[in-house]
C-alpha cells in the first residue's frame, strides 16, 4: 500500500504524523509525507530526516484556522494533486481541515484533530461568531468531500458531529499511540510539570500559574508565548520534544487544566513518564484516562490545589496514581494506532467504508 500523508507543522499533529508514519514504513506501507504550515525548525527536519525510507517535502502555507488562507489553501491543494499525480498513491491520508473535496483519483481518509468550531463551543460556550462562517463552510465542504473520518476520541467525534452536517460519513475513533519506547521514567523529583501552547485559551494554563504560589512544590511550563501571569512559575519555553520528556521523566505530577482537548499527546507522553495526572474533567480525559487520573474542575482553583496538595503529602498515593496512569497508557500504543488506521485505510481504498467503529 502507498499512502500519502499530510500533516500541519504547528503543535502536536507533526507528532502524530511522524510516529504514524515511521509505523507505517514498518509494516511495509510505502509513505510520502506533505508537510503544510509554518517553516520547519531544524529540530523538525532531523526528526522527518531520521525516520528511514520516509519520502517527505515541505510547502510554506497558511491553515484554514489562520487569517485569509484561502489563497495560500487554493496554491497548497494544486501542489498536493500533483504529488498525488506523481507518486500515485493507494490512498491520501489528511491531516488537516482541508483539501477532501480535492479530487486526488483515489480514496481519501481524513482525520479531524482539532476544529475552530469545536473549541469555540468549548472555550467560549457559545456559536462560532459570524466572521469564521467562511472558515466553517470550508471544513463543511472538506469532509463531506472525504471517504472516511477519524477522530482522535469518541468524545471528539461526537463534538464533531455536533458542529458539522457529517450525517452518516463513514467514521471511527482512532486513539492516538506512541512508542513506549521512547520515555525512560528517572528517579521522581518533587516537580510540577504542564505543557502547550500558553497563548491558547484552551490550554487554560493561567489556572496553574494563578495557584502556583499556595504549592509546596515548584511549578515547571513548557511551550510557545507567554501567559499573561507567570506567577511563581518556571517558564521553560518552547523546548525540543526530546527536551520535554526529560523534564516529563523527572516531573513527579503532571497537569493539564485544559478546557478544550480532543485527544491530547503530552498527557499520554507524561504517563508513559511515570507521572501521576492532574486533568480537567472534560468528556475526552474521563473517556481515555478513566479511574487513572485525579480531575479536576477547569474553573475551580480551589480544587486543583486540593488535588495537587493531597498528591504531594501523600507518596503512596502519589506513586499509586503514577502506576494506574502508566499502566492506561500502554492502552494507547503506535501499533494499536496503526492496525486500525490500516483498517481504515482497506475500507476506503476497497470501497467497503461504512459505518465503522475501530477504536483502538
Amino acid at each position: 500500500m502507498r499512502v500519502l500523508l499530510t500533516g500541519d507543522t504547528v503543535g502536536g499533529v507533526w507528532t502524530f504524523v511522524l510516529e504514524l508514519a515511521a509505523s507505517l514504513l514498518q509494516n511495509e506501507v510505502q509513505v510520502y509525507l506533505a508537510a503544510i504550515g509554518p517553516e520547519l525548525s531544524q529540530t523538525q527536519r532531523d526528526e522527518a530526516n531520521s525516520i528511514a525510507g520516509l519520502q517527505w517535502a515541505w510547502r510554506p502555507s497558511k491553515l484554514e484556522w489562520m487569517d485569509t488562507p484561502w489563497s495560500d489553501i487554493l496554491e497548497t491543494g494544486r501542489w498536493l494533486r500533483q504529488l498525488s499525480h506523481e507518486w500515485r498513491p493507494d490512498v491520501v491520508h489528511l491531516n488537516t481541515l482541508s483539501y477532501g473535496d480535492l479530487d486526488f483519483g483515489t480514496p481519501i481518509v481524513q482525520t479531524v484533530h482539532s476544529c475552530v468550531s469545536s473549541w469555540w463551543a468549548a472555550v467560549k460556550q457559545e456559536p462560532l461568531p459570524p466572521q469564521w462562517s467562511d472558515y466553517h463552510q470550508h471544513v463543511v465542504t472538506s469532509l463531506q468531500g472525504a471517504d472516511f473520518l477519524v477522530a482522535p476520541s469518541n468524545a471528539a467525534w461526537c463534538e464533531t458531529g455536533r458542529q458539522y452536517p457529517v450525517g452518516s460519513k463513514c467514521a471511527a475513533a482512532i486513539y492516538n499511540g506512541l512508542n513506549r519506547s521512547l520515555f525512560a521514567p528517572a528517579p521522581k523529583e518533587p516537580l510540577i510539570l504542564s505543557a502547550g501552547r500558553l497563548w491558547d485559551e484552551a490550554k487554560n494554563l493561567s489556572l496553574l500559574t494563578g495557584v502556583a504560589g499556595e504549592l509546596e512544590w515548584p511549578v515547571a511550563l513548557a511551550g510557545s508565548g507567554a501567559p499573561s501571569n507567570a506567577g511563581r512559575c518556571q517558564m521553560l519555553g518552547a523546548i525540543a520534544r526530546a527536551e520535554l520528556h526529560q523534564w516529563q521523566s523527572r516531573a513527579a505530577i503532571y497537569v493539564s487544566p485544559a478546557k478544550y482537548e480532543p485527544f491530547g499527546l503530552s498527557v499520554l507522553e507524561a504517563a508513559l513518564s511515570g507521572c501521576a495526572l492532574v486533568l480537567s474533567d472534560i468528556p475526552t480525559f474521563r473517556e481515555i484516562w478513566g479511574d487513572s487520573a485525579v480531575f479536576v474542575d477547569p474553573d475551580d482553583p480551589a480544587i486543583l490545589v486540593m488535588a495537587l496538595r493531597r498528591l504531594i503529602r501523600d507518596d503512596t498515593y502519589r506513586d499509586s496514581m503514577a502506576q494506574l496512569a502508566t499502566r492506561r497508557a500502554r492502552r494507547y500504543s503506535v501499533e494499536n494506532m496503526t492496525n486500525a488506521y490500516l483498517t481504515a485505510y482497506s475500507l476506503a481504498r476497497d470501497g467497503r467504508a461504512q459505518e465503522h467503529r475501530c477504536a483502538s
